[in-house]
């Protein structure tokens, strides 16, 4: 019996499994109460009183080390099990290339950026409004061209319910709820009605400003857009006024800046005039004022509004719009390096 003890021991400990199954029935075929352990410990009766000392502890040793052999495996398996559950066989296969900002979000977090410096902070407010706070409320008239469906999105109808077509409705509701002095920029998403094109798309980002103050002047507009101009298309920057029209705001214009391409001298991006347009701004009409709840005798007030798309394409020479919106990632990682 001593000899086959030995020969046990040295065979456990060669022993090994690759699964659980193996494992299993390896404890099976030593520890179970068929096992080969077990029917030695029945044949132990069966030794010569003078070994029983000897044939005991070897027994015992056998078991113990079966044992000990069994728990090991056993560990081994669930080590193994905790590493594979960390991987998630879904996941894109390595290596994992890193995502950037879209030049939409660079350009409308400068652009704020820019303004927040200026004491103006950001407003937001819903993409599905009402005709009193996207047209009305802003001095439309009812035949307006912007009402048309043509240029619209219309939700419902008896009362209009439609998709903004400019985030001055948010300025809308700021003023309804606070009193001047106010100072913000409103970024968001619009919509109108039009076909898509390289340069025209049914969506697409503004941002606008609002400051209503007493003694707020046209010249205070101008020094800000001036600001703006430098700090986002360089020192060299140079603006121009044009008068234009807006309901909502008069005297109205509109801003050129300089070329940033050509430096003002002309080139085929500003057809040859050195001139790129970016903008339009003006003073709050009173009746917006009035329509609001601020007093139009005490209060003045200057507006401007800019799609980031425009912006967007000044700074880094896109020539599709279509391109914001295809989700193509060779054109996105061109932007990896853009701050």
């Amino acid at each position: 019996m001593l000899d086959k003890i030995h020969s046990l021991l040295s065979e456990i400990d060669r022993v090994t499994a690759s699964n659980a199954d193996e494992l299993e029935a390896l404890r099976i075929k030593y520890l179970s109460k068929k096992g080969i352990i077990s029917v030695l410990m029945d044949d132990f009766r069966n030794v010569a009183p003078e070994q029983k000392r000897e044939v005991g502890m070897k027994l015992n040793e056998l078991k113990q080390k079966a044992q000990e052999k069994m728990q090991s495996l056993k560990d081994q398996f669930e080590s193994n099990k905790g590493k594979n559950a960390e991987i998630d066989l879904t996941r894109t296969a390595y290596p994992v290339s890193l995502g950037t900002r879209h030049p939409i979000s660079i350009v409308k977090e400068e652009i704020c950026d820019i303004f927040k410096r200026l004491g103006f902070s950001i407003a937001e407010g819903p993409e599905v409004e009402d005709d009193w706070h996207v047209f009305s409320s802003l001095n439309f008239a009812e035949d307006h061209p912007a009402r048309d469906m043509q240029d619209t999105f219309f939700i419902q109808s008896n009362p209009d319910i439609v998709l903004r077509t400019h985030t001055s409705s948010v300025q809308t509701r700021v003023m309804e709820k606070t009193q001047p002095p106010i100072r913000i920029i409103c970024p968001g998403r619009v919509y109108r009605n039009e076909a898509i094109s390289y340069r025209a798309h049914c969506f697409f980002h503004q941002v606008e400003a609002l400051y209503v103050d007493k003694d707020v002047s046209f010249a205070d507009l101008k020094q800000a857009l001036l600001f703006f101009a430098k700090e986002m298309f360089g020192a060299d920057t140079k603006i121009r006024l044009r008068p234009s029209y807006f309901p909502f705001t008069e005297p109205s214009a509109e801003m050129d800046i300089s070329c940033n391409l050509c430096g003002g001298e002309g080139c085929p991006f500003c057809k040859y005039t050195g001139w790129v347009e970016i903008l339009g701004c003006g003073m709050v009409d009173p009746n917006v004022l009035d329509n609001c709840g601020i007093d139009s005798k005490i209060y003045t007030g200057y507006a401007l509004g800019m799609g980031i798309e425009r912006i967007t394409n000044l700074k880094y020479q896109v020539k599709d719009l279509r391109m914001f919106s295809e989700n193509d990632v060779r054109f996105l990682e061109q932007f990896q390096a853009a701050h």
